[in-house]
């Protein structure tokens, strides 16, 4: 399971797909010659970043920060495949479970020590360990050995990453993943020094001061939730490659604040949502672009009445996905026909939600989602609907979501709930607390395989906000996971899906896409499609008045 959590606001644009990578620097270091005019970009976040800690981040603001300011073993091409990063090369065992990983000798912290094998080894044994409390573990378990630590039932000592020698990572895996040289990439697997974090203590990553950096960039200021300022890292191993000297990141959780920003040439760049893109899609700054992103509806089984399957059903259906993609974005998202978002690899050239076709059939089944939910109602032994509160975030697109939520049910179900909006951060902590009863969130894919979002909702999954559990979906993914032949894989995860859509511990409501204007002296701009929004590295400015 490797996945990230969105803001519904002004998180950035998501585009490139990411393929097989090979072991070669293919880094140019090209010395660009456009450094004669000021090299500085102005940019928007859409929250407070809500950590800078490697090991606990679980969010698209601190994963897309780290994509600037750090590097792992690879990078995220150009062309979509992984390059070289902080290993010049490796190698990959024939049974496709050992990696073997050769550093480069120049790769350094932005304090002057050098990268070695042991921060990669510290680091995934840090985010491992039970004690940290990290909720992308789960990734690093992936590792043999890992899952035992992380659940308190082996020693760090049995997790299969070694350090050989300063320059040499040995990495085993549990079992092969066929996508695991491109995940290097992902902030999770990046590198930590050890020396730096202890002696920072439980402040480690709260401000620019308590972070470490061996990135592009380097982040020089951390106003929190007001600014960020990130500036080129004299320290990197391929600085000569980047051009920017400076970053700087403001805070608006607002979206007609950010574009009147854009507007006024405070920022270079914006996103769009709503009557924003009539306004500006005849521009030549305006551009769109999928995202493989799913925005939901979250069922908290705590409450009695989300323990029925009709109920969430009901909901669910009684929610136009398609009317929500129109009302809260207006910018290329569709309403949401299953889960996994459209556009993921089945991993035999095609598109996996097209493959398992509309399993919600909201059309269909709105008429009779009123019935639905008595039925459901009466079989937990209830004579009417529950108070209940819907949780969202407090940014504008967060609160009209939540309102358009409320007024779908209400007009379909005839039922009434309470909106409760509160800031990103809080929202996800309420959210992985499982302290709330209904709750919009957003998921985007960290890989382009389904597994990204399936197995989510495992019995005990770090990310299962809801607590549901199933047993015979734990078991279609648990064979996903072990099976080596990519067309009976994809078939558990068919199963996984259809389940997941029958039994509707979430709600899907929108397949999210992006639209956004961008000033035309603002070039390379890289988009990701998944992990990291971003990467600033090949960005400079040309042009500008």
């Amino acid at each position: 399971m490797a996945k990230k959590w969105l803001t519904i606001g002004l998180a950035a644009s998501m585009v490139a797909t990411l393929a097989a990578g090979c072991g070669n620097d293919d880094s140019t270091g090209e010395k660009t010659e456009n450094k004669k005019e000021a090299q500085e970009l102005n940019l928007v976040l859409s929250d407070e970043i809500p950590t800078m800690d490697i090991s606990k981040a679980t969010n698209t603001l601190s994963f897309t920060t780290f994509a600037q300011v750090n590097e792992g073993l690879v990078r995220t091409g150009k062309d979509g495949k992984a390059e070289a990063g902080v290993a010049k090369d490796w190698e990959i065992s024939p049974d496709g479970l050992t990696y073997t990983f050769h550093l480069r000798d120049d790769a350094k912290w932005s304090n002057g020590d050098a990268v070695t094998a042991h921060d990669f080894e510290y680091s995934w044994k840090r985010t491992l360990n039970p004690e940290t409390g990290a909720q992308y573990s789960f990734m690093v378990a992936w590792v043999k050995g890992g899952t035992e630590y992380n659940s308190g039932k082996g020693s760090a000592d049995q997790v299969a990453v070694k350090a050989k020698d300063d320059k040499t990572l040995e990495v085993t895996l549990d079992h092969p993943i066929p996508f695991f040289i491109e995940q290097m990439a992902f902030p999770t697997f990046f590198p930590q020094n050890k020396k730096f974090v202890e002696a920072q203590g439980n402040k480690y990553g709260a401000d620019a001061a308590t972070a470490l950096y061996n990135g592009p960039f380097k982040m020089t200021a951390w106003e929190h939730e007001q600014s960020v300022v990130i500036e080129r890292n004299d320290t990197y191993w391929n600085n000569k490659r980047t051009k920017l000297d400076k970053v700087n990141f403001q805070v608006v959780k607002d979206s007609n604040a950010a574009v009147n920003l854009y507007e006024s040439g405070m920022v270079d760049r914006s996103g769009l949502v709503r009557d924003q893109v009539d306004n500006y899609k005849s521009s030549a700054e305006f551009a769109t672009v999928p995202e493989l992103v799913t925005a939901y509806l979250q069922y908290n089984q705590r409450v009695k009445a989300f323990t029925s399957a009709k109920v969430r059903q009901a909901i669910t259906w009684a929610v136009d996905g398609d009317a929500y993609a129109d009302v809260i974005y207006h910018n290329g998202s569709v309403g949401a026909t299953g889960y996994t978002p459209k556009g993921m690899s089945n991993g035999q050239g095609g598109d996996f939600t097209k493959d398992v076709g509309d399993l919600i059939k909201r059309k269909d089944n709105v008429s009779k989602a009123k019935a639905t939910l008595a039925e459901g109602l009466k079989e937990v032994g209830l004579t009417e609907f529950p108070k209940i509160k819907l949780l969202a975030d407090d940014g504008d697109v967060g609160k009209k979501a939540a309102e358009f939520v409320k007024e779908q049910i209400r007009q379909n179900l005839g039922v009434d709930v309470e909106v409760e909006n509160v800031p990103y951060k809080l929202r996800l902590e309420k959210s992985h607390g499982h302290d709330f009863d209904m709750v919009i969130s957003l998921w985007g894919a960290d890989y382009n395989d389904p597994m990204t979002f399936l197995d989510m909702f495992i019995t005990d999954g770090d990310f299962n906000d809801p607590k549901w559990s199933n047993k015979e979906y734990d078991e279609f993914i648990k064979k996903a996971q072990l099976e080596t032949d990519p067309k009976k894989r994809m078939n558990y995860l068919y199963d996984a899906e259809k389940l997941l859509m029958k039994e509707m511990p979430i709600g899907p409501l929108t397949f999210r896409g992006r639209a956004f204007v961008m000033k035309p002296y603002v070039k390379d701009f890289r988009i990701l499609s998944f992990g990291p929004d971003y990467d600033l590295i090949d960005t400079y400015v040309e042009g500008k008045k």
